[in-house]
Order: structure tokens, then sequence, then C-alpha cells
């Protein structure tokens, strides 16, 4: 959410597409926003494959400032076509992870995908070397990225700031 209230001057509204699978992540987005002043517009997607266009098109006028994408299974699918749904209803959308980023979203932070395929490479390899699998340390990600895609930014009337662009692990320009 701060990334999103520095890139998007006067932000008051978010809308955030959830499953059953990321209402956890939803709650957490209406705890974190409450301290902010921002009004929180939930979806719930059911019933896969979901219908973005329809689901984006129930939202008023009044809710249509930024979209945040949840992290689930489902979503990630979707990940290719999902960026280009959330841009024309003219929506700023932050993401999960960069994969959306890279098919056209405008920005992500989140755990970084490789860096978690790492840590599951190591506990493979210590199960293929005997350690028992109960034995082994629960890890949480150690790689968290920022990713902002400024060729979208600039149909959506955005400049993102350089505070934000500095801390980016990569911008896509």
């Amino acid at each position: 959410m701060e990334f999103l209230t520095q890139s998007v001057p006067d932000l008051t509204r978010v809308v955030v597409l959830w499953d059953r699978i990321s209402a956890d992540q939803f709650e957490a987005a209406q705890d974190a926003t409450r301290s902010l002043n921002i009004l929180l517009h939930g979806i719930e997607c059911a019933d896969p494959p979901y219908d973005y266009e329809r689901a984006l098109a129930g939202v008023d006028g009044e809710h249509r400032d930024v979209l945040l994408q949840l992290a689930s299974p489902l979503f990630f699918r979707d990940r290719q076509r999902f960026p280009a749904v959330a841009l024309a209803h003219r929506l700023a959308a932050m993401f999960p992870f960069r994969q959306w980023v890279d098919a056209g979203g405008l920005m992500s932070y989140g755990a970084s995908l490789s860096g978690m395929g790492r840590l599951a490479a190591d506990y493979i390899d210590r199960i293929a070397r005997g350690a028992k699998p109960a034995d082994l340390p629960v890890q949480q990600p150690t790689r968290f990225e920022l990713v902002v895609n400024l060729k979208t930014a600039s149909p959506l009337g955005l400049t993102i700031p350089r505070s934000i662009l500095a801390r980016a692990d990569e911008v896509i320009e």
C-alpha cells in the first residue's frame, strides 16, 4: 500500500480482487487500509475460470482509482491476460509477483519466486542426502523484489516518484 499511496496522487479508494485462497490477504489489506484512511472495495472471485471483465465492470466509478491483486494460484494462472484487463479499465494495478508486471502490469512487490525456488531446491538437496523433512526448519522468503513498468504508467497518466524508482529492483522502460 505504501508504494501505491506514493505513486497515485490523492489515493482514496482501492479495488481488491480476492478468492477463497487469498481471503487472509484480503483481511490483512483491510487492516492496512484502515490506518491509511483508504476505502477498500473487495470483489470476491468465485467459480474459476474467473471473469475479470465482468468483475471490474461491476465496480462503480467511485472505486476506480487503483487495483490490488492478491496472490493466489488461480490468479497466477491468469497473469498473462489480467494486466491488459486492468489497463483497459484504466486501473493502476499492484501485483504480488513480477510475472504480472512482465506481462504489462504497473507494479509488483512480493517474494522473489526464483528465490523461493532456490530455497525449495535446498530442501530437496537436504532430503536427497538423507535429512528427514520433519527435522528441517520452516523458512520464510528472504528476497523480495519491487518491479515497476513505466510503459504502463504512461497511458495511465502516472509519474512514478524517483524514490520508488530508486528502490526498485527493476524498472521496465
